[in-house]
């Protein structure tokens, strides 16, 4: 019978929703629970061992004090700057776009577009594992948002009505990327006259 409660409680709990609430929680626990219990906390030890602060997620005290208020405020808390306002919806350089929060390199020059949005716009990120994507239902209505994969900033979102190849939109609040020039490939040298 204590075998048919427990599962109960596991049942009830997953369709409530209400995962933190368990109505038979004064209830006195049968051997199986506490055996259960004690597997399932010794498995989440575990996990929490191996989950020790990851070296390139960044600090939120020291990003506050190194990055710019707009800047903390676009990759730390989602907001989103005006269009035409950031210093790379405009920006024609050769280079690496990185994460401005840990330093990820997220896009190259090379698929940077110009959308006519106001921001920052390319058809593919420098390498798929660099973003991670999320659904964002704010503002009355459902985007994609992409995140840094390495320490979760907020970048933007992306939209499926960019150009070939991809036909993909990675719209970037410019206040989330550091960009960085592609180094200069030295040409082939004049030949040194003999003196």
């Amino acid at each position: 019978m204590a075998t048919t409660r427990f599962s109960f409680t596991i049942l009830n709990r997953h369709h409530s929703g209400n995962r933190g609430a368990d109505p038979f929680r004064h209830r006195k626990t049968t051997a199986l629970e506490r055996a259960t219990k004690t597997h399932k906390t010794t498995d989440m030890t575990d996990r929490a061992d191996n989950s020790k602060p990851d070296p390139a997620q960044p600090d939120e005290a020291a990003l506050r004090a190194r990055l710019t208020p707009e800047q903390f405020k676009v990759t730390r808390e989602k907001a989103t700057e005006p269009p035409f306002s950031g210093q790379y919806h405009d920006h024609k350089k050769a280079g690496i776009y990185h994460c401005i929060c840990c330093g990820q390199p997220l896009f190259d020059s090379a698929a940077k577009f110009d959308s006519g949005s106001g921001w920052p716009s390319y058809h593919q990120p420098i390498d798929p594992n660099a973003l991670t994507t999320h659904q964002d239902h704010s503002h009355g209505m459902t985007r994609t948002e992409i995140l840094c994969a390495a320490c979760n900033a907020h970048l933007g979102h992306v939209f499926d009505d960019g150009p070939r190849p991809t036909g993909r939109r990675y719209c970037v609040n410019s206040a989330s990327l550091d960009f960085k020039p592609r180094p200069s490939q030295p040409g082939p040298q004049p030949p040194n006259p003999a003196r």
